[in-house]
């Protein structure tokens, strides 16, 4: 590819090649976007309707200039330089370091090879079963043909990573690879997978491809590149850093912020599949409110519409005789109710005769088509009418990656044949090109009907799959359904915090997996024959729970067990009592959990982070797949594997009730059990008996803990407990506002900043930001230095003085009194 001329446009820099036309726009800064294609003219944005990235992001062009062979497109911050020979592009920052660059020996670094695009057709001749399977009722469709549709391109972007460079990114994914350095990833929907076709590199940069299709990425043998099935044109977004926080910023700006969760969200949310009646729902809230145990929600899961209506959109009137009668029993006993709602429909229910009725089925008869405008709106309508108008508080959207096809028989299939499978079956009925977007789609149109109801109550749904930018309509992501073992335990982290790395700030999974018993399935493996009565099986669970503790959603849910507390034994026992010391401690959690979604609105936040989020520069982080930030302060360390029992209750010998830890460098860590305070940059043995999971707090840290409460709204302005980790100066900014409703989109929201000057051992409230309706003229807090050091003992020292803020600044001295 060599390079022939340039043009400088109002919206951007057109390059011509001899092997095409290049687009370069600045969007800000720090983001540059390049279109290839090699076609006579540019795909028109206007009627591009992928849905990725916001509509009237401003788009420049950037600053031009020539030397020595070398075309150089530039922003205050972020350079391009292109060889004239080779078309070559080298990424860098404006001081000229560099960030990555395409392969400058070969001329196929960017690479369009054009494909037929086909298109299935249905006809008299088609027929569509209905079959039931362990993820539900399916379509079986056969008796197709298929068309050619159009022209398009399949894409290839080769890449020379930099020695000792960390890239994460790429969505979930099953195989518990962090750092994706020397291996490949298939970028296609599935149970347990979800696409971000993003990757965020430790040296600064991120790149993401504003693609649907089918993709690979590939750093292994094949090379170093990112493919592409289908598409118009590579199209692409360079981001710079240079830390993880900035590139994460730069997503959301281009591609939406996230909403307010509503506080209830971050509590204690109770599932299993599935709840049979009301009477059970009740009967389980009533069983936490009475043993003490804190819950905020409880969940109806799949099933629970009229009998052989399949995804009928309200609930069966039968087992739920009236709906908004349960709605308030729930709500006199401070719980909410969330309802698992699918995408498709079976049983000639009133739901799927109107969208037959309407045109708005995709091939299968089945599924909504969750692309055309009207069905969303259709969809969001009977969402409205069958639950909403009851006042059903939230919504489990599962099953948003409709047409999964490998989850049957005993033998797993090859990876390149999932491949396959899954995807010839997605582009039955979805255009190749956007196969990987439905979740995307739907979430939008279930967002915005539901916002349409008014401004009181905050959109919250759960999906099981995702895109980039759907955090932008309240779509909470979890894990999926995975099986009960040590080793699926293992592989939730990296799963989870590659997925958050590409702009998703809220993620969670079932604690204690999905399937937890053996099966005959291929997908069914759980090790556990004896479900919640098993020991090895209880033990399991218990870690599971500590750690779904410090995740951004913390929920429970599966088959196979009972999944409350009081199925895990009873008081006085160690596994029911750590479940309660867990449950109780989120909840204390909750004023630095809620700042840390307030954050995630107003400043970009991601709750939950890869190590190299905060210490980038320790390279030593960059591999660890078992250990994450809960915000800036908690480092939580899991345990993933047994120590008391295996399956069918056989206790273990000889194994250590301990784990390794590494404490990243460029701090000190305070043990959050014990107040031990251990230097970074090392790893050290930590014990990790039952009761607890290795936690440890950074230096600096102000740390706000609420009081002990049975759910979100029952003191949410009760006295806070400042414990700061003395060693290094300190912030925390507390974020406050109604927990419900839409008044912080104008506003009603308020800081509450805090600061620890640790060479004079002053703790100072500053004053109040802002103001909301309700907001408290004053609130007590309880400021506590933790003082012990490495050595002296497991006691943490507290200081009684007693401050309050109503709008002034209040300092503390440590060892004194509030001034």
């Amino acid at each position: 590819m060599k390079v022939l001329a340039h043009a400088v446009n109002s919206d951007g820099v057109v390059v011509t090649t001899t092997a095409g036309r290049l687009l370069v726009q600045a969007i800000g800064d720090g983001v540059m976007r390049v279109v290839y294609t090699g076609r006579p003219s540019f795909t028109d944005q206007s009627l591009r309707s992928n849905g990725m990235l916001l509509g009237g992001l401003e788009r420049n062009a950037p600053a031009v200039e020539e030397a020595d062979g070398i075309l150089v497109l530039s922003t205050p911050s972020l350079r391009l330089e292109i060889d004239r020979a080779t078309g070559a592009f080298t990424w860098t920052d404006a001081t000229g370091r560099l960030l990555v660059r395409e392969p400058h020996d070969r001329q196929d670094a960017k690479l369009l090879e054009e494909v037929d695009v086909l298109r299935t057709v249905f006809s008299d001749d088609t027929d569509i079963t209905t079959v039931r399977g362990a993820d539900g009722e399916r379509a079986v469709v056969t008796g197709t043909d298929t068309v050619v549709d159009r022209q398009a391109y399949s894409t290839t972007l080769r890449l020379e990573f930099q020695p000792g460079e960390a890239i994460y990114g790429l969505g979930q994914h099953e195989d518990g690879i962090l750092n994706y350095r020397g291996h490949h990833e298939y970028l296609y929907q599935q149970n347990m997978k979800i696409v971000a076709p993003m990757i965020v590199s430790t040296n600064g940069y991120g790149i993401l491809w504003d693609s649907q299709s089918l993709a690979s990425f590939h750093d292994d043998q094949h090379g170093t590149y990112f493919w592409t099935e289908t598409d118009d044109e590579l199209d692409f977004l360079f981001i710079l850093g240079p830390e993880l926080d900035d590139i994460v910023g730069e997503v959301r700006r281009l591609t939406g912020q996230a909403p307010m969760l509503p506080r209830w969200a971050l509590g204690y949310v109770q599932s299993k599949d599935r709840y049979v009646d009301a009477a059970e729902l009740v009967e389980v809230v009533g069983q936490f409110r009475a043993r003490d145990l804190p819950i905020d929600c409880i969940v109806q899961d799949w099933q629970s519409w009229p009998e052989g209506q399949w995804g009928q959109k309200s609930l069966d009137p039968n087992r739920f005789p009236d709906p908004k009668g349960l709605v308030e029993q729930l709500h006199a006993m401070d719980c909410r109710l969330m309802v698992s709602i699918w995408p498709n429909m079976h049983g000639d229910g009133a739901n799927q005769r109107e969208f037959r009725e309407h045109g708005q089925l995709l091939g299968d008869g089945s599924t909504y088509d969750a692309f055309d405008p009207a069905a969303r709106e259709r969809y969001a309508a009977q969402v409205r009418e069958g639950y909403a108008q009851h006042g059903v508080d939230a919504f489990w959207s599962d099953c948003t990656e409709p047409f999964e096809a490998d989850w049957k028989g005993a033998v797993r299939p090859q990876p390149w044949q999932r491949v396959v499978i899954n995807t010839d079956e997605m582009k039955k009925y979805l255009d190749p090109e956007r196969i990987n977007g439905y979740s995307l789609a739907h979430s939008a149109g279930l967002y915005k009907g539901l916002r349409a109801q008014g401004d009181d109550k905050r959109v919250f749904t759960l999906t099981r799959s995702g895109f980039v930018g759907q955090q932008r309509y309240a779509a909470v992501t979890w894990s999926g359904d995975w099986s009960a073992t040590w080793d699926s335990l293992r592989r939730q982290f990296a799963a989870g915090l590659n997925l958050c790395v590409t702009g998703t700030p809220f993620w969670t999974f079932d604690i204690g997996a999905y399937f937890v018993t053996p099966g005959d399935l291929w997908f069914w493996s759980g090790d556990y024959e004896q479900g919640n009565l098993d020991l090895g099986y209880r033990e399991l669970y218990l870690r599971w729970l500590q750690a779904g503790t410090f995740t951004p959603v913390f929920r429970s849910h599966g088959r196979c067990t009972p999944r409350e507390p009081w199925r895990f034994g009873e008081p006085g026992e160690p596994v029911y009592d750590t479940i309660a010391v867990f449950l109780r401690l989120r909840y204390r959690l909750l004023p630095y959990l809620y700042s840390l979604s307030g954050w995630t609105t107003h400043r970009a936040y991601t709750p939950m982070r890869a190590l190299a989020f905060d210490f980038r520069d320790d390279p030593a982080v960059y591999d660890i797949v078992d250990q994450f930030m809960l915000g800036p302060s908690l480092l939580v360390c899991p345990v993933t594997h047994a120590m008391v029992h295996g399956p069918d209750s056989t206790p273990l010998t000889g194994v250590a009730r301990s784990r390794s830890v590494y404490l990243p460098a460029g701090t000190e860590w305070f043990d959050f059990w014990t107040g031990k305070q251990h230097e970074g940059g090392q790893m050290i043995l930590v014990e990790a008996p039952l009761e607890r999971i290795p936690v440890f707090v950074r230096a600096g840290t102000i740390l706000p803990l609420g009081p002990l409460v049975q759910h979100t709204d029952e003191d949410p302005w009760g006295p806070i407990e400042l414990r700061v980790y003395p060693g290094r100066d300190g912030a925390f900014d507390l974020y406050e506002d109604a927990g419900d409703g839409y008044g912080y989109e104008g506003g009603e929201f308020a800081f509450v900043p805090m600061r620890w000057n640790d060479s004079r051992q002053v703790l100072t409230v500053q004053s109040r930001e802002g103001a909301f309706p309700g907001m408290p003229p004053s609130r007590l807090v309880n400021p506590v230095l933790v003082s012990v050091r490495s050595g002296t003992g497991g006691e943490v020292s507290v200081a009684s003085a007693t401050i309050s803020y109503d709008g002034g600044a209040t300092e503390w001295q440590a060892g004194g009194q509030a001034g």
